[in-house]
C-alpha cells in the first residue's frame, strides 16, 4: 500500500497520514475516501483548478504531468514548481510514499464533495 501524507498551508489543520491508499488512485480520490477537504468543481475531468496542490515529496509515483493540466494550473492560485492537480495525480506503485500540501481552501470558490 502506498502512503500519502496530507499537510495544509492552514497551519490550524494537523497533518493526515493515509497508510493504505492504493496504486491506479488520485489524489484526490484519497483526499475524499479520507475526509481531506479538497475542492474539485469540475467532477476530477481536468477542467478547472480548485484541487489544485503541491506535491513536495514523491513525485516520481505520480502519472506525469500533461499539457492539459499544466494549463489549468496556470490559473490557480499562488502555482509553484510543485503545483499539481489532485484529480491528475494518480499513483502508479503499491510502495509509493507522497508527501501533499493542500493550499487554503477558503481562498476558492468550490465545491467539497
Amino acid at each position: 500500500m502506498a502512503i500519502v501524507k496530507f499537510t495544509f498551508e492552514d497551519e490550524n489543520l494537523k497533518p493526515v497520514i493515509v497508510k493504505d491508499a492504493e496504486k491506479g488512485e488520485s489524489i484526490l480520490d484519497i483526499a475524499e475516501d479520507n475526509d481531506v477537504h479538497l475542492n474539485h468543481n469540475c467532477g476530477a475531468v481536468c477542467a478547472c483548478s480548485t484541487c489544485h496542490v503541491y506535491i513536495n515529496e514523491g513525485e516520481d509515483f505520480l502519472a506525469e504531468i500533461s499539457d492539459r493540466e499544466e494549463d489549468f494550473i496556470d490559473r490557480a492560485i499562488n502555482p509553484r514548481l510543485e503545483s499539481r492537480l489532485g484529480c491528475q495525480c494518480v499513483i502508479l506503485e503499491d510502495d509509493a510514499v507522497i508527501e501533499v500540501e493542500i493550499p487554503d481552501q477558503s481562498q476558492i470558490i468550490g465545491h467539497e464533495h
